[in-house]
């Protein structure tokens, strides 16, 4: 007889958020001071703690990253109603940058290796993404703001491709929001 999942007790979720956020911040920054110890540190807890949500080094990647993911299908609801779809759509390209520069930092300090677990995991949000920002895409082509060739494949090829191109530095961001900016200027209809 399988008993019943309890409901979480909210200082556990409260940590788990915490960790989560945390690991976002020190280990996204990468450097020798990015550890899962200073991970614990940031968000005040123990390290036993950190162990307790996240048994593995993968786990707390996948955790980050599906709530980063999230947070961008999210906006990409919210910002459907603004009244310029490729201001939205620029918007949202912004905010996936942010992403692809926490992706690139855990990746280097977490030294991880895709395991068949995180494959269905980037496989099931990616499918959710792509959707997302397919409605962006529709809407700034149903306004007449962009040529209606341009696919979400296009622009999520172009952001990844941009984003892990240029090597990691103080200037990495602006480069890539600058380049990024440059390709949905080209997009639009003249």
């Amino acid at each position: 007889m399988e008993s019943a999942r309890r409901k979480p007790r909210s200082d556990a979720s409260r940590n788990r958020e915490r960790l989560i956020e945390a690991a976002k911040t020190v280990l996204a920054g990468g450097g020798p001071g990015a550890s899962l110890e200073a991970v614990a540190r940031e968000a005040e807890v123990g390290i036993g703690t950190l162990y307790r949500h996240f048994p593995t080094r993968e786990a707390l990647f996948q955790a980050v990253y599906r709530r980063e993911v999230e947070q961008l299908i999210e906006l990409a609801s919210a910002l459907e109603v603004q009244s310029s779809a490729l201001e939205a759509l620029r918007h949202w390209i912004h905010a996936l940058v942010d992403l692809v520069e926490t992706k690139r930092g855990l990746l280097g300090t977490l030294s991880l290796v895709p395991t068949e677990g995180s494959k269905a995991m980037y496989a099931e949000v990616s499918g959710r993404l792509q959707e997302a920002v397919r409605q962006l895409v529709a809407g700034a082509i149903a306004t007449g703001e962009i040529r209606s060739d341009i696919t979400a494949e296009d622009l999520l090829s172009t952001a990844y491709a941009v984003g892990y191109s240029r090597p990691a530095g103080p200037e990495w961001k602006a480069h890539v929001l600058r380049v990024i900016d440059i390709f949905l200027d080209g997009m639009k209809i003249r």
